[in-house]
């Protein structure tokens, strides 16, 4: 060996007995941090865990939002696997420039295979890192760069990581040139482009410099390799918190532990509470003790995956891009969040384990009192409370160390503002690649601040008295439930009255707590009966058996009151035979298909969306062009809605994202004719909130831009003369944005907001002999 063999055997050799050790006792401590959580069961189903893996990881299902980063990711994320085998070849190769792995090492296809990742690999990080800049905050619009989905990240980190792919790409590349060059001064058969077909015309010109200067070359560039790769491995290992290097490993078992083993994401059914390690289903059975803990008001409270979600957050900020809070100038972002519940976790674990493990004098909350100050303060710092944020600088909002600047301890980690921002829409959770389960974490902890410390906004309070009292929202009495029915030109079927049991009839329609007693939402009801009816669907409600079906509640963090109703209206419904559900409410419809089932409900529940189009294809109802001169205006004489000659269309997020249902809407506004239909920028998975879920329809909004009006305007800058709604949240939400855009003149007065089933109501009236009354009811002439 020459001696710069020696000289790179003992530093690569070195470097690496401290990069593997430091990554040994890295691995430990996340574990160590992971165990300090609560527990809870993921290992339901493991062959469709392993097949949903399979599916993500090679077919990057979750990284599709983003095509041509999906596609420059997929290169460099399988590069780094196969690629491997070049850093072992690299070892070698410091012994000898002449080293080829056994067997494969001159194997055609795998040396294809080899070149063609070490290409792609390189120009997918190239490309990436060009998007990084393209979209650095500091070219983006908003304050400070609000609108890139980078604002936050950690910078360094990011490039250190994609330069120290680079530069290992680089390596790689120059490595089989060089080898090439090698393989032709020295004769072998092997030095063809036949081995080398991506590389061969960079080693050419290297002949020239002899065997002795390739073989120099080839220790030298070998030895960089490696002292980049143990570098980072290095940099890693002292970085635990460094999702953007760590999710590269942590994404495998994050994506198998997720909480749908069948790959659906974290939205629909909010997951129970867990109390003990086991989900809360009867909260008849719940008993409490000075140590049960409801929702989450520590870090540790948090599951063993939950932690693991926090540490597995790889910063590209697609949840931050899509947040309707963020995007209105509040303080919550989903990334931000989920990091400094990370760094705050990677803080505390160890203060937390010696505390586990000290033998000597605890005080009254069984901290020890001989532990470092700091960590003492760290352990008693509330999770959430004021941080004292500066409203133009949402970081300060966040605050995962527990000390202010000048190291005084700090009112909370994370400012009550951004638990209350959320509207629980599950944009986030949609757009995450790793399947971090956000608004699983948000509700939980809203449940402890809730149910624990009573600290939630003032207006949720009469909410909940409303619906402890009254059982809706309104605080509306339950025999006020059928008037919307007054005056339609048929009864309506009430179960226990006009018909015993469901199962009599073809169809429940649960009218919920807005259909039933908002002015608005009453239209639609009306609407869906009468269409119900003239398709000769025999339907039946309950009347005064209906109670709200205790979403906002869920959303608010008041589990206990959401389980009350649940179980009352699974009660209700079960004793009514119930089978087959229909409803007008997107949070309803998610309710109760979803959420129902946790505590024994279990019943087939359609949208009225999904029920009337498939009456529509039956030819059960056959819509109408309206006469021209009609169409050109929006109303008629008598106040009718009509069916617009223009309309675009507000997806639901919890008919949407939620539950996946966005072409049945579409449908029912294609098959009207003569409409001209306009789609949303932001529409389907990427559509935006209304602002109305998570229970801030019962809250105000005092921080940034109205998110309705911010959406309002959206729709309002497609020209359609409607705007099609298919949840009564939404028309409340989306009709007070539209009355503030034309009250600044920025909309015309003609355009309406009208749910899906109206539109389709007159259309199908106009083929009949009818006289309008009004937009949700007729009379036969």
């Amino acid at each position: 060996m020459s001696a710069l063999q020696i000289v790179a055997a003992v530093i690569c050799v070195v470097i690496t007995v401290i990069g593997v050790s430091l990554l040994v006792r890295a691995v430990a401590q996340m574990v160590a941090r992971f165990k300090v959580g609560a527990p809870e069961k993921r290992t339901d189903n493991p062959g469709a865990r392993t097949v949903t893996l399979l599916r993500e990881f090679l077919g990057h299902t979750r990284m599709s939002r983003l095509p041509i980063v999906a596609v420059a990711h997929w290169f460099t994320m399988i590069s780094f696997g196969i690629l491997f085998f070049t850093l072992v070849t690299a070892y070698g190769q410091i012994f000898n420039p002449d080293f080829t792995l056994p067997i494969i090492g001159t194997f055609a296809p795998w040396e294809w295979l080899t070149e063609f990742m070490a290409w792609t690999g390189f120009l997918g990080i190239c490309w990436l890192i060009w998007n990084r800049r393209k979209n650095h905050p500091g070219r983006s619009a908003g304050k400070d760069g609000r609108k890139s989905r980078f604002f936050g990240s950690s910078f360094w980190q990011a490039y250190y990581v994609e330069f120290t792919i680079f530069g290992v790409g680089l390596c790689i590349v120059s490595l089989r040139a060089l080898e090439y060059a090698l393989g032709r001064v020295d004769g072998s058969h092997h030095a063809s482009v036949l081995h080398f077909p991506m590389t061969f015309f960079l080693g050419k010109p290297f002949e020239s410099i002899g065997k002795d200067g390739l073989e120099q070359l080839i220790v030298v560039i070998a030895a960089i390799k490696i002292l980049i790769s143990m570098a980072w491995m290095i940099t890693i290992s002292l970085n635990t918190t460094m999702g953007v290097a760590w999710h590269r490993f942590l994404a495998f078992p994050n994506i198998w532990f997720k909480r749908n083993a069948d790959g659906r994401t974290a939205l629909g059914a909010a997951k129970p509470m867990m109390v003990d390690g086991e989900p809360l289903k009867d909260v008849e059975e719940l008993e409490l003790d000075e140590d049960t803990v409801l929702g989450v008001g520590k870090v540790e409270d948090f599951t063993w995956k939950g932690l693991l979600d926090f540490s597995t957050c790889t910063e590209c900020g697609r949840c931050q891009s899509q947040c309707p809070a963020w995007n209105t100038e509040k303080p919550l972002s989903p990334k931000l969040l989920m990091m400094t519940l990370r760094d705050h976790s990677a803080a505390k674990a160890p203060f937390l384990q010696a505390a586990a493990a000290a033998s000597g004098p605890v005080d009254e909350k069984g901290l020890p009192t001989v532990a470092d100050h700091s960590g003492v303060d760290l352990l008693r710092t509330p999770l959430i409370g004021s941080t004292g944020y500066d409203i133009a600088n949402p970081l300060t909002a966040y605050n995962p160390a527990g000390a202010t600047a000048n190291g005084d301890a700090a009112g909370a980690i994370i400012d009550e503002d951004v638990l209350w921002s959320c509207t629980t829409c599950g944009a986030c959770v949609e757009q995450c690649p790793v399947d971090i389960e956000h608004v699983d974490h948000i509700v939980d902890m809203r449940r402890y601040q809730t149910l624990i410390e009573s600290a939630f906004p003032t207006e949720l309070a009469g909410l909940f008295k409303n619906l402890e009292n009254k059982s809706n929202p309104w605080g509306m009495s339950a025999r006020a439930r059928l008037e919307w029915a007054k005056g339609l030109p048929f009864d309506v079927k009430v179960i226990g009255s006009d018909v015993e049991s469901a199962d009599e009839v073809e169809w429940l329609f649960w009218v919920g707590c807005a259909g039933a007693y908002e002015d608005r939402a009453k239209k639609t009801t009306r609407a869906v009966a009468e269409l119900l009816h003239t398709a000769g669907v025999d339907f039946a409600v309950l009347g005064d058996g209906e109670s709200c079906t205790g979403d906002p509640a869920r959303r608010a963090g008041n589990e206990i009151l959401f389980q009350m109703l649940a179980g009352q209206n699974v009660a209700t419904l079960n004793e009514a035979k119930a089978k087959k559900i229909v409803v007008t409410c997107a949070h309803c419809f998610n309710t109760i298909k979803n959420e129902y089932p946790q505590i024994g409900g279990e019943y087939e529940v359609v949208h009225h969306t999904q029920l009337l189009n498939r009456l529509v294809r039956e030819k059960k109802l056959t819509p109408v062009a309206a006469p021209e001169e009609f169409a050109q205006q929006p109303k008629d004489k008598s106040g009718a809605a009509s069916t617009g000659k223009s309309v675009t269309y507000h997806d639901p997020c919890y008919l949407g994202r939620h539950n996946q249902v966005y072409a049945p809407p579409r449908e029912l506004i294609a098959s009207l004719p003569g409409v001209e239909y306009k789609e949303m920028e932001r529409s389907g998975e990427k559509s935006f909130c209304c602002g109305a879920g998570g229970a801030r329809m019962w809250m105000e909004e005092k921080l940034g831009e109205r998110i309705n009006l911010n959406r309002t305007k959206e729709a309002v800058a497609t020209g359609a003369d409607r705007i099609a709604i298919g949840c009564p949240f939404c028309r409340v939400m989306m009709t007070d944005g539209l009355t503030a855009e034309q009250s600044d003149g920025n909309a015309r007065e003609e355009v309406e907001v009208v749910d899906v089933a109206n539109m389709l109501l007159a259309a199908v009236r106009r083929g009949e002999d009818t006289k309008t009354v009004d937009e949700g009811a007729t009379q036969t002439v």
